[in-house]
């Protein structure tokens, strides 16, 4: 369940208004990469995985509960960066609004200007965050990555708290107030947070590489192909011993044309950079699938099924 608390998580000050940058700001409320995506991504993951890892379902549901946080935060602070622009445009019953309000504080040539960078924003809204990015596109359910492993979706959320991250630090530039900066730091810090968070859970799932089930086929696992003409450049991507522990190389393909030519498209290619056993992948495999299969299938019975788990003195 949820219960809303009035207060914010970080309380959220404006010098004054500011329309323009309240635009900008509209980036990490409705945007691909802001608080309303991270915090619908992570609810969503967590569904999946409440019966296979109990622990991570409630490090998402708690990261996600904190993106709420952070969107009304958002929100908050764009109310107030258009403090006077709504109650301009909600008091001009009749006549015309910018030359009513030629010599106030709100420069009519900012309201005229704001509602051409955005014209949703201000016909619209007149005073308060939409669901839009800065250029007024919708938010829409394509940002939510979720692909039930949660390897894949852990892998995910680190590349989220990462575009989440320098949004926010592009947004400080553009911001010289300086309770909101206070603000996107304390966001942006959240996002480092939460970025360490979800890697160290990562960790705790072994093996967690590569992701799912299926192993790769040991004649392309340590292939790189030289896919470029011009100086070509040599490093632990592409050369020596990489990222394996028992000393395994990369194969480097210097010519991939000649390759694919000898070994008749790949057919009779050998494995190369490592002494993996097929054999053993395969079995790796059937014992991963049946692992995951036990962790999916958790507690439930067929003639008992539901999420909570209250005390039997409340059962009917």
């Amino acid at each position: 369940m949820f219960q809303h608390i009035k207060d914010l998580q970080f309380d959220a000050r404006v010098s004054q208004p500011d329309p323009r940058f309240a635009n900008l700001l509209l980036e990490q409320f409705g945007g691909g990469n802001g608080e309303l995506k991270a915090a619908m991504q992570y609810f969503v993951q967590a569904f999946g995985c409440r019966q296979p890892y109990p622990d991570k379902y409630d490090l998402l549901m708690d990261i996600a509960t904190e993106e709420f946080s952070h969107l009304e935060i958002v929100g908050a602070t764009i109310t107030m960066l258009l403090d006077g622009v709504s109650a301009e445009l909600k008091g001009a019953a009749e006549g015309n609004l910018v030359a009513q309000m030629g010599a106030r504080d709100i420069k009519k040539e900012t309201v005229i200007s704001q509602a051409m960078d955005n014209p949703h924003f201000l016909l619209e809204s007149q005073g308060g965050p939409m669901v839009t990015d800065s250029r007024a596109i919708p938010w829409n359910g394509t940002f939510v990555n979720a692909n039930g492993d949660l390897t894949v979706d852990l892998r995910s959320n680190i590349a989220a708290e990462s575009r989440a991250k320098i949004v926010y630090e592009s947004l400080l530039k553009f911001t010289d107030d300086p309770y909101v900066q206070d603000t996107l730091r304390f966001l942006m810090t959240r996002e480092i947070a939460h970025f360490q968070q979800f890697h160290a859970a990562l960790e705790t799932i072994e093996p967690n590489f590569p992701p799912a089930v299926l192993q790769g086929d040991v004649r392309f696992t340590h292939a790189y192909f030289n896919m470029s003409h011009g100086e070509d450049a040599r490093g632990p991507w592409n050369k020596g011993k990489g990222p394996w522990e028992k000393g395994e190389q990369w194969e480097y393909i210097e010519d991939p044309v000649e390759q694919v030519e000898a070994t008749v498209g790949q057919a009779e290619k050998v494995p190369e950079g490592n002494a993996r056993d097929p054999e053993a992948l395969k079995k790796l495999e059937k014992e991963l699938a049946a692992t995951r299969k036990k962790e999916a299938k958790g507690t439930a019975t067929a003639d008992r099924r539901q999420w909570s788990n209250f005390s039997a003195e409340n059962e009917t």
